[in-house]
């Protein structure tokens, strides 16, 4: 451990003895009721000094990280910060369309008014922009579910 053990231990040192643990388990080094014991021990532990034990009888491996499958559990999301940079970028496409829509419509209403009815011109930047922007948010939430 990189501190002493009375030092309080963080979320992300505690996802690193998660990950040694499931690689353990997936090894075959921990039995599903052990494995579990120790992740229930493990989301409780405050210090460093309570992590150590935990793995202090596995190997430290530098093999590539696999994520175990538990029964009964669905697979990980997606990193929550991700997803929210991902949906405050399709609202951002979405606004700007929006502005660029308003923006022609309103051309468009005061040519309309001062020549006479007009052809409809805005409809191919609000249309086709606006059926991708649709497509991709149509497939980003079917994606997520």
């Amino acid at each position: 451990m990189p501190y002493g053990p009375d030092m309080r231990a963080s979320d992300d040192d505690r996802e690193k003895i998660a990950s040694r643990l499931r690689d353990a388990h997936a090894e075959g080094r921990l039995s599903l009721g052990e494995f579990q014991d120790r992740l229930d021990a493990l989301y409780s532990a405050q210090t460093y000094g309570e992590l150590e034990p935990l793995v202090r009888d596995l190997p430290v491996t530098r093999a590539p990280r696999t994520q175990a499958v538990v029964p009964g559990r669905p697979p990980a999301a997606d990193h929550p910060a991700r997803s929210a940079r991902r949906d405050k970028g399709l609202a951002v496409m979405w606004t700007i369309w929006a502005a660029a829509v308003a923006v022609n419509l309103v051309v468009w209403l005061l040519v309309s008014i001062t020549n006479g009815l007009e052809y409809f011109w805005p409809i191919w930047v609000a249309g086709p922009w606006g059926a991708v922007l649709g497509t991709i948010t149509v497939a980003r939430r079917y994606v997520r579910d």
